[in-house]
Formats: structure tokens, C-alpha cells, sequence
């Protein structure tokens, strides 16, 4: 839509929500997660801008705005190679205030995923300043050296701060006044087409049974070494790894013959690779990078119907270890046995797989990612008037 279209739709007070602008680390053509899931329930009631980092090449700055399924528009900054990295915040903060201006877009929300955003938009006047902490990014492999002192200045200036987990939560709530957990939603109705019959991808379908499968980011948070051992202790079992292998070398991903990796795949297509799976897996590494993680699999998994095992991530053991939806385990050993333990109680049809799937579904009617969007629309709509008001008490 153009800016004298969205003018005239404005007028006729049919959006009166004000845009909101996101500045995310995170590509919104790669993994299917919590941006995505958020930004697009907002673009129901608001331009959503979703800038991402940029990509570095040949030829001038520019930045190419294109919308995607949902309304999101995606902007993307193209740089040359060879800038510092000065000249890249000056470059981003010059394409940001183009789209602005481009766009007609004056009352807006700020919304960061990453706090090196700063770097090019403070001294941007947006109606509110929203901080969805998803990750600690600052204990990720390559995490840059200002980004501590970076969120330090974002925690000043948000108005609000989401947290992707209990963890987080409890991390953050010392250092902001406004902070709310929203721990990972789930789209049920989107993988609960796992627990119907479905026709099996192709790159699937030949791999003997049982499967138990994994399915997103492959990098630094998942534990190779377990994955290796529990896949050489049980070679009768086949086991599916999904996604794309980031910030680690392809070369040091584990290979045996029951070890399969079928690439990143689409989000529509991941209840149908999980339709064909004995038991899901979360095995991730115990180290800096897993601290903080909230994995949205977890309840996706569930909602597919699929017994779980995890290694104990602390937002994983609380509350799903707890309640006795997730089987836990730390080492190759017991994670084979806890494996096994779970395809053995939730065979089709058992009086015990359907317990544990009535107290799955309780469970998950509790959070949906239209839920938290709702709350969070709420939430900003008070930050949005808080400081409209204060502003008007200083006229």
C-alpha cells in the first residue's frame, strides 16, 4: 500500500494503532520463530517495518522494501564492502530514516531485537520503545563486545521489556520497571496436524522406522558429542536432524549412516516431517549459549502429539520436565533410556499416551501466539498513551 493510501485510510480513522518499526538480528526468510509469529498478528491492525541487518556487496547503500504473506514489510539494507564499522551505523541509520520518510511514517512504535540496533536509531522520537529480549544474545558465539553496554542503554530508554523466558525474566526484572515474561507460544492448530495422517515428505519417506527427530537451528547450542553417542548406541534407530548448520562447520556435524540431515525446511512442511517421527528431540549443549533458551519447539513438538527428550535446559525442565510432558536427560546414556522410556509409553492408541496427551492439551490451550500478541498489543497500547499523556503535560 502506498503512503496517500495509508494516509487516506488513516483519516477515515480506520488505523489508528501506530506503525511499528522492528530492528531484528534475525532474517525473516530464515527460521520460522518468534518474529515472525508476533510481527505478522501485529500487521492485522498496523504497518509492521521489519529491518533487518544488513548484506554487504557491490554498489551503492540501498535498502529493498518488499512485503511478504501477512502484510510484513521487509527492508533490507545493502552496503558495500570495505565501510568501518561507524560508516556502516551511519549508513543503516540514513536507509532507516529514508523508509521513514518514504513510507509516511511519523507515529510509530520501536521495536529491538538486538540492542546493537541502538547504534543507528536513537535519536530516533518513536511513540513507545519496545525490547523483545528472545535470547542473551551477549553469550552467543560471536557476539559483539558493545552489545552489553548496548542493552544497558536500551534497558534506559524501553518503555516496555519481553522477556522469551522464565529465565530471561528472572534475569532481567532487576533492571527495568516494565518487564513481562511471554515464554514460547504455540500455533496448536498448525502442528496438530502431525497427529493426523499425512502423506510423508519424500526425503523422508524412505528412512526406516523408529525416527526421532530435531527440527531447527543447527549451531553452537546443540551437543554434537551426545548426538554422535546416542546415535552409535542405538544404530536401529534413525535419527533426523532438520535445519540449517550456522556459525559451526558443516564438517564437525557427526556422520553414521542412521544420522540423517534433510536441510532446512519450510515452517507449513514441519508438521508433516513430525507426523512421521517416534520421539522428538531437544539436544542441547549445556554452555553459555543454551543458559537463557526458551525453545518454542518444545510446546510445537507437543502439540504434534510426539513424545519429547531434552537435555535439562532450565526452561525446559520448568515447567515441562515438572509436569511430566518432557522426558530429561543430560548424558548419551540416559538420554537413550529416556528415549526409549518414551516411545514405549506413548505407542498409538495406549491409555497412557492418551492421558499424557489430555494434560499435552490443557497444558497448551493455556498460551497461544495469538494470546501473546494480545497481551502485548495491550501492554504497548498503555506505554503508547503513558507517554502520550506525559508529553501533553508538559504543553
Amino acid at each position: 500500500m502506498q503512503p496517500v493510501e495509508e494516509a487516506s485510510r488513516r483519516t477515515a480513522g480506520l488505523a489508528a494503532k501506530p506503525d511499528l518499526v522492528c530492528l531484528s538480528h534475525l532474517r525473516w526468510d530464515f527460521v520460522y520463530q518468534r518474529p515472525q509469529h508476533l510481527m505478522s498478528r501485529f500487521a492485522r491492525d498496523r504497518r509492521v517495518f521489519f529491518l533487518e541487518e544488513p548484506i554487504f556487496g557491490e554498489g551503492p547503500a540501498r535498502l529493498d522494501v518488499g512485503e511478504r504473506p501477512g502484510g510484513v514489510r521487509v527492508a533490507v539494507p545493502h552496503l558495500p564492502h570495505g565501510l568501518s564499522p561507524e560508516e556502516v551505523e551511519a549508513a543503516q541509520g540514513d536507509l532507516l530514516q529514508g523508509l521513514l520518510a518514504d513510507q509516511g511514517v511519523a507515529d510509530y512504535v520501536l521495536w529491538y531485537y538486538t540492542p546493537m540496533a541502538l547504534g543507528f536509531a536513537a535519536d530516533l522520537a518513536p511513540a513507545a520503545v519496545v525490547y523483545d529480549c528472545m535470547d542473551e544474545l551477549s553469550l552467543f558465539r560471536g557476539a559483539p563486545p558493545a552489545l552489553i553496554e548496548r542493552e544497558r542503554r536500551l534497558l534506559a530508554v524501553a518503555d516496555l521489556v519481553f522477556t522469551g523466558g522464565q529465565s530471561l525474566y528472572e534475569a532481567k526484572r532487576e533492571r527495568h520497571p516494565a518487564v513481562h515474561a511471554f515464554p514460547s507460544s504455540i500455533d496448536a492448530e498448525h502442528f496438530g496436524r502431525a497427529r493426523r495422517p499425512t502423506p510423508e515428505p519424500a526425503d523422508q519417506a524412505a528412512i526406516p522406522r523408529p525416527r526421532l527427530g530435531y527440527f531447527g537451528v543447527i549451531d553452537e547450542r546443540i551437543d554434537l558429542e551426545l548426538l554422535a553417542a546416542a546415535a552409535g548406541a542405538r544404530p536401529d534407530w534413525q535419527w533426523v536432524m532438520l535445519g540449517p548448520v550456522v556459525k559451526i562447520d558443516p564438517e564437525s556435524l557427526p556422520r553414521r549412516s542412521n544420522l540423517h540431515y534433510l536441510g532446512m525446511k519450510a515452517y507449513d512442511d514441519l508438521p508433516s516431517y513430525l507426523a512421521g517421527w517416534d520421539a522428538a528431540l531437544m539436544p542441547f549443549a549445556a554452555n553459555e549459549s543454551t543458559r537463557f533458551i526458551s525453545p518454542t519447539k518444545t510446546p510445537e513438538y507437543l502439540a504434534g502429539g510426539r513424545p519429547v527428550v531434552s537435555t535439562p535446559i532450565r526452561d525446559v525442565v520448568r515447567p515441562y520436565g515438572d509436569l511430566e510432558l518432557v522426558e530429561i536427560a543430560a548424558d548419551p546414556e540416559s538420554f537413550v533410556a529416556a528415549a526409549e522410556r518414551a516411545m514405549a509409553r506413548h505407542g498409538e492408541g495406549g491409555a497412557e499416551r492418551e492421558e499424557w496427551l489430555r494434560r499435552v492439551d490443557e497444558f497448551i490451550a493455556r498460551g497461544s501466539w495469538s494470546r501473546t500478541f494480545r497481551q502485548m498489543s495491550d501492554l504497548i497500547d498503555d506505554a503508547v498513551s503513558r507517554r502520550r499523556s506525559q508529553a501533553d503535560e508538559t504543553l
